[in-house]
């Protein structure tokens, strides 16, 4: 491959990256090739200072305030929902208590069935 074709492969990859770069997505080798190729292409620089800006304008720009019903309901909910958890738990514990109680009952008892085959 030639060095103009292996930087049209650089960029291209480079740049169908980039949003996984500004996620923070890429393994440590990925992200330092990245940066590598960015300290080296300033067409590519530029696009990452771009689509970089555009994300903080964004974040900046489409803040809005969550009602605090809103954010209770939220809470109530995943308390209510640990809540069933814990019960559900709980009973399964219990079930299998039983279950074992009731096993060693018929173990002790002689009534233990053995299986066909």
């Amino acid at each position: 491959m030639g060095d103009h074709q292996q930087a049209e492969f650089d960029c291209r990859e480079a740049l169908h990256r980039i949003y996984h770069f500004l996620d923070g997505e890429l393994t440590p080798v990925r992200r330092h090739e990245i940066e590598s190729h960015l300290d080296g292409c300033s067409p590519c620089l530029q696009m990452y200072g771009f689509e970089a800006e555009l994300r903080r304008v964004v974040h900046d720009k489409c803040r809005d305030a969550v009602p605090d019903t809103l954010r209770q309901r939220i809470a109530d909910a995943i308390h209510h929902e640990h809540d069933d958890e814990a019960e559900n738990d709980e009973s399964h514990r219990s079930d299998v208590s039983e279950d074992r109680a009731g096993g060693a009952q018929a173990s002790a008892a002689g009534d233990t069935k053995v299986e066909e085959r």
